[in-house]
């Protein structure tokens, strides 16, 4: 076996065609864009490698590709939790515990090598982005923005010796009528808070955006792993999203005009994704457009208040109207996600509007 850092364009290639041959035949995988994934890996195009170094291995075994991982460091997370961490991405090989060996001990050894003390993963690049290995739930397809992989590729992670760094939830909501007390709830909190709900208005998306992410780095800044973004990772990240928001399902909560919480649902386009292999071509864009009127549920995305104005009832406000918005697009369930597991106030109260705990994820670590 051979490891290889990915320097050239062949080499890239080879690196984005791992996981068709790890999920052959697999019927809940969803493939990736090849577009989008040559953006995230792009240190020229991607703002966050403003911040951040990276680089990429394939493993090589008589001329055949069986396994891939990308090395990190986040220079901006180890500035903000005053940590020496590096990372590990993109993570995907055969099943032979081997292969995951030499893919962990070059990773392990180039962030070492820049003087970090642990490294952690998986990341894709960021928690920002794609993150964690698939625990429990290999019976369904991810939705969108969430991740999946074989069972083994956590066995092979304990087998090298990560352990557990934290677990994420995500939880399953189904269509079914609002109880009343949240009805209660919500008309109390309007007139008392004089809260208004308005949704992203795409004439003005840009203004939006700012709005919103205001309220991300604040929201969401005491979060275990999080790392604020900055403006032009921000923007870049609503670009690639401009084309697939539903305006109905992007809300701003505001008080006098004042942006307080946001709360971005998407519809699941894995579902349409899963019919594209990868490419997005002159038929593909007709096959999105014909079957992303299929999609039966969708993701709740982003969801959070302003540390300043929670358990005031705004976030029931926010749900209530993202579920009539989702219910009047016929949309039959709703995926939360996802959630720390340590993260009790909103494990509460995802559990409480009814959604069922039914996937969980894992990021791991060890030191070096």
């Amino acid at each position: 076996m051979e490891i290889r850092e990915v320097t050239t364009r062949r080499e890239l290639h080879e690196f984005l065609r791992v996981p068709w041959k790890v999920y052959c035949g697999d019927p809940n995988w969803v493939p990736p864009l090849f577009s989008d994934m040559k953006f995230r890996l792009d240190q020229k195009r991607n703002p966050f490698f403003e911040h951040a170094k990276v680089q990429s291995f394939i493993l090589v075994e008589n001329g055949e590709t069986l396994g891939r991982i990308t090395a990190i460091i986040d220079e901006k997370h180890n500035d903000f939790h005053h940590e020496k961490v590096g990372f590990f991405g993109f993570f995907e090989c055969m099943p032979r515990y081997e292969i995951a060996e030499v893919l962990f001990n070059a990773a392990r050894a180039w962030c070492g090598g820049l003087g970090m003390k642990t490294v952690r993963g998986p990341m894709n690049p960021s928690t920002n982005d794609e993150c964690a290995f698939l625990l429990q739930g290999f019976d369904s397809s991810p939705v969108f923005m969430m991740t999946y992989n074989p069972p083994y590729y956590l066995e092979y992670a304990d087998q090298y010796g990560f352990r557990k760094a934290k677990d994420l939830y995500a939880f399953l909501k189904q269509r079914e009528p609002t109880p009343e007390r949240i009805l209660r709830l919500m008309d109390r909190v309007k007139k008392k808070e004089r809260l208004t709900v308005r949704r992203i208005d795409i004439k003005h998306f840009w203004h939006d955006v700012e709005e919103m992410e205001d309220v991300y780095n604040s929201a969401w800044e005491k979060n275990w792993g999080f790392v604020p973004m900055s403006k032009k990772e921000f923007q870049s990240m609503a670009k690639r999203l401009k084309p697939l928001c539903v305006p109905d399902l992007g809300l701003i909560a505001e008080i006098g005009g004042n942006p307080v919480g946001i709360a971005l649902t998407v519809p699941d386009y894995n579902q349409v994704l899963k019919r594209l292999n990868g490419k997005l071509g002159p038929r593909e864009l007709l096959k999105f457009y014909r079957y992303r009127k299929q999609i039966t549920g969708c993701r709740s995305l982003l969801f959070g208040v302003k540390k300043d104005y929670r358990n005031r009832g705004i976030e029931t406000v926010l749900y209530y109207e993202t579920e009539q918005a989702g219910m009047r697009l016929g949309y039959q369930w709703c995926e939360l996600s996802w959630n720390l597991e340590d993260n009790d106030l909103i494990n509460r109260f995802d559990e409480a509007v009814g959604g069922k705990l039914y996937k969980k994820y894992r990021i791991v670590e060890m030191e070096i």
